[in-house]
C-alpha cells in the first residue's frame, strides 16, 4: 500500500526547465520542485533513518526532502513525476532489511583456511633466487 502524502505539508515550486522544447523552455517554467518537511510527516525513526539514508543530497539539514522533476514539457506531469518520486523514496524507507545472522567458520573451514594459507607460503617461498650450496 503506497504512502499517502498530505497536501499541506508539499510547497511547489516551478522553475524554467532544461531540454527539449525549444523557445518554449526560456518562456515557461515547467520544471517542477517539489518541497517535504520529513518530520511533520510523522514516521516512525526506523524509517526516517533510512529515508534520510535513501535520499542522500535530496533532504538538507533542515529535514526537507527535495524533488526536482524536469524530464516532460509540461507542469502537470512534472508535478506527477515528482510526487511519484517523494512517495517512492518514502515507501522504501518502510521496508525493513532482515537483522543479520552472526555465524561463526567451523574448526573444520578455519583449519583447511590455515593449511592453504601454508600451501601458498611453500609456493612463494620456491620462488626465491636458486643458490648453488
Amino acid at each position: 500500500m503506497p504512502f499517502e502524502l498530505p497536501e499541506e505539508l508539499l510547497e511547489e515550486t516551478f522553475l524554467a526547465s532544461t531540454g527539449p522544447g525549444g523557445q518554449n523552455v526560456n518562456k515557461v517554467a515547467t520544471a517542477c520542485q517539489l518541497r517535504v518537511d520529513v518530520f511533520r510527516l510523522g514516521l516512525p525513526p526506523y524509517a526516517y533513518r533510512k529515508l534520510k539514508t535513501l535520499a542522500g543530497s535530496k533532504m538538507t539539514s533542515s529535514g526537507e526532502l527535495i524533488v526536482t522533476a524536469r524530464e516532460h514539457r509540461t507542469r502537470e506531469a512534472n508535478r506527477a513525476e515528482a510526487r511519484a518520486r517523494i512517495i517512492r523514496l518514502i515507501d522504501q524507507a518502510f521496508v525493513r532489511e532482515a537483522p543479520r545472522i552472526k555465524t561463526k567458520p567451523s574448526k573444520a573451514a578455519k583449519a583447511r583456511r590455515v593449511d592453504t594459507k601454508k600451501g601458498r607460503g611453500e609456493i612463494k617461498k620456491g620462488r626465491g633466487k636458486v643458490r648453488l650450496d
